[in-house]
């Protein structure tokens, strides 16, 4: 491995069917106020909202409910949060829900005592949080996998006025306390909604798998990872409600995104910068926005990273390399990835998501260009790789 790195998560996760018999005692730890988030009210027709409220009431504290956080918070969304934490002096945030909740509850806990414009601040000037602000503790009970927000410290927010979805990964101050994982807390979900978050967990372990080229362990973690989530999604798309399928991927999930398998990495992420710059336009589910992209965007790169290409190929996807040239092998592999997008359902191109020719110039003007991969895209290719995600 190259480079140095410092490696710290201070979130303590529950695991397992009586992962949320855990939140009584976390609880005692902090203050009476409570602010509950969560979306449009899943929660209260599967059952686990009566769960909470039983507890948070058991253990005496005051609920303050922040309730409709959409699958892409808003700034609008953020402001209103901000607002019922500041009024009502909140001590705690609990998050209820997937992965926008989490993140959400973050960007809340951050910006209630930021004296300046949070948006501006954190998501267009990209500061950290002061040392000296206070930052309200956040915990999470999780009904969505995929992000892997329940133990880090990103938080997305969408502002449709300029057409930007930005993530922000603060540092370890801002990482939940604690989070609940119950994998029968994901029964509920819909197939759309499930898949979506499969590929998320996908491709955040790619957007940290492809880049660099020393031989990394965390490439190794990476290629297991991506190997149990292939094996158990294709269980669970035909039996949702199979425990040992689901919380495989919901630790998978996890341990994609909770900052381990980046250590020693440039990483790439931009992926999600394209797929995050078709959700501010059209709102469409995360998951499907980056699977709608990946692959133009992978074939575009692949000269340039082959040799990880062609080991993805023969390590995650098992393609036989006798007789194949580099290439060959690694274009392979990508058909096999492409084979199993279309066995889960997911997304393929950007048409199905509302994108159409007329906005391909906007979005170029919305993709933030990263570096860290093996290409830094220019303008052109962006819209290239746009253009190939219509198709």
């Amino acid at each position: 491995m190259l480079g140095n790195f410092v490696f710290s998560n201070p979130t303590k996760l529950y695991f397992g069917e009586d992962s949320l018999n855990y939140l009584h005692e976390e609880l005692l730890k902090y203050g009476k106020n409570v602010q509950l988030v969560y979306g449009g009210g899943s929660i209260k027709k599967n059952g686990i909202y009566d769960k909470v409220i039983d507890i948070l009431k058991a253990n005496g504290k005051a609920i303050f409910e922040d309730g409709g956080v959409m699958p892409n918070p808003t700034v609008e969304k953020l402001y209103e949060g901000v607002r019922i934490a500041r009024e009502n002096q909140v001590d705690f945030i609990l998050a209820v829900g997937g992965g926008s909740c989490c993140d959400y509850a973050k960007a809340v806990s951050i910006s209630v005592n930021c004296e300046e414009d949070p948006w501006e601040k954190y998501y267009l000037n990209f500061e950290d949080v002061d040392m000296d602000t206070k930052i309200i503790p956040v915990g999470c009970v999780l009904t969505m996998v995929g992000t892997g927000s329940e133990m880090n410290g990103g938080a997305v927010i969408t502002n449709h006025e300029s057409k930007l979805k930005i993530g922000h990964v603060f540092g370890e101050r801002v990482f939940p306390k604690f989070a609940v994982l119950n994998p029968a807390f994901t029964y509920s979900l819909p197939k759309y909604q499930m898949t979506a978050g499969f590929y998320d967990i996908m491709n955040h372990i790619c957007e940290q798998y492809f880049s660099g080229g020393d031989d990394n362990t965390s490439d190794y973690l990476m290629e297991g990872l991506m190997r149990s989530l292939i094996h158990s999604s294709r269980i669970a798309v035909k039996d949702p409600e199979n425990y040992e399928a689901r919380s495989n991927i919901m630790w998978t999930a996890t341990w994609a995104l909770n900052t381990l398998v980046a250590m020693g990495k440039s990483t790439d992420w931009m992926v999600h910068m394209l797929g995050q710059a078709v959700g501010a336009h059209t709102d469409a589910t995360h998951g499907m926005t980056l699977s709608a992209v990946s692959l133009p965007y992978y074939r575009h790169i692949m000269p340039y990273g082959l040799a990880k290409f062609k080991r993805f190929a023969e390590y995650v996807w098992n393609i036989e390399p006798e007789g194949k040239s580099d290439k060959e092998i690694a274009e392979e592999g990508l058909r096999a990835m492409e084979a199993w997008m279309n066995e889960i359902g997911v997304a393929m191109n950007i048409r199905e998501l509302g994108v159409t020719e007329d906005m391909l110039e906007n979005l170029v003007k919305s993709t933030l260009v990263m570096e860290g991969g093996y290409k830094v895209l220019t303008q052109e290719e962006i819209l290239e790789i746009f253009k190939e995600s219509l198709k």
